[in-house]
């Protein structure tokens, strides 16, 4: 499957991502790997292994985009009030759902979420990976699918260990693409069961529901609703991120340039009387 042809645009009002004044000489604003700070976002994510994945149900080998530039949250459509040491028995169910019922040969999120803010490792391919899911049909390509386990209908309050989850997923899986959460992005439609014609280029944000790529009520107004605080959230954690590693890129480079307190600065010599 081609990789969607994919380009990052700024929200309006909002900077283009990574702007800024031109950095002095040896004061990088980025550290030399520019993924560092991306790298330093990635929460703790429960294996397919740790929750059990029965590879006797899968019957799909994985796929790839060229990178994630947009997210999709979701919602499972579970009852809420669920004990979160179930969530593994519920994202077992979830697979065989999709893998079997559904004939997806796989789960089709990327990541679930509990209610707890457990993090659980959705589609197999690799977690660093932009694999391709089938959680938004036509814009699977290039986009990671986040979904919250539980039903947030208008009205229904959503945990906010949960809501922190969802945000450091959002921070950690665009930053490895260098995009920002509150951007828009292109996208390819490639199917014409979407909302979107096949083979039309749709600008989309760069976090959005799945509501709005189908006819779904999925995420529930609950948590579209939270959508923008989900960005600005996640755009935060980025920025975070970017300054203490940009902090700790200057002090390798001072450290390594001689400066006090570098390997490469002497200690004062001591008296000998």
């Amino acid at each position: 499957m081609a990789a969607a042809v994919l380009l990052a645009l700024p929200l309006a009002g909002v900077p283009p991502f990574g702007g800024g004044p031109a950095p002095q000489a040896r004061t990088p604003a980025t550290p030399a790997d520019p993924l560092v700070w991306a790298r330093t976002l990635k929460p703790p994510i429960v294996t397919r292994a740790q929750w059990g994945a029965d590879p006797a149900l899968l019957d799909q080998k994985p796929h790839y985009a060229d990178e994630v530039r947009a997210v999709v949250i979701h919602h499972t459509s579970h009852p809420n009030g669920y004990d979160c040491a179930d969530s593994p028995a519920l994202v077992r169910e979830i697979y065989e759902a999709h893998a079997v019922n559904e004939a997806w040969g796989d789960i089709g999120y990327n990541f679930l979420v509990d209610t707890c803010g457990t993090i659980f490792e959705g589609r197999l391919g690799g977690t660093d990976r932009a694999v391709i899911g089938a959680h938004t049909v036509g814009l699977n390509t290039g986009t990671t699918g986040i979904a919250a386990i539980g039903t947030f209908t208008a009205g229904t309050p959503v945990p906010e260990p949960m809501l922190r989850s969802i945000e450091k997923l959002i921070a950690w899986k665009l930053g490895l693409a260098q995009t920002a959460p509150a951007a828009r992005t292109h996208l390819l439609s490639r199917n014409s069961d979407s909302r979107f014609d096949k083979n039309t280029t749709v600008t989309m944000p760069t976090v959005f529901g799945h509501i709005d790529a189908y006819e779904t009520n999925c995420p529930g107004d609950a948590l579209m609703r939270l959508l923008p605080a989900l960005r600005e959230g996640a755009a935060h954690l980025q920025g975070e991120a970017k300054v203490l590693a940009h902090e700790k890129d200057r002090q390798t480079r001072r450290q390594a340039d001689g400066a006090p307190g570098g390997p490469a600065a002497r200690p004062a010599p001591s008296g000998t009387g």
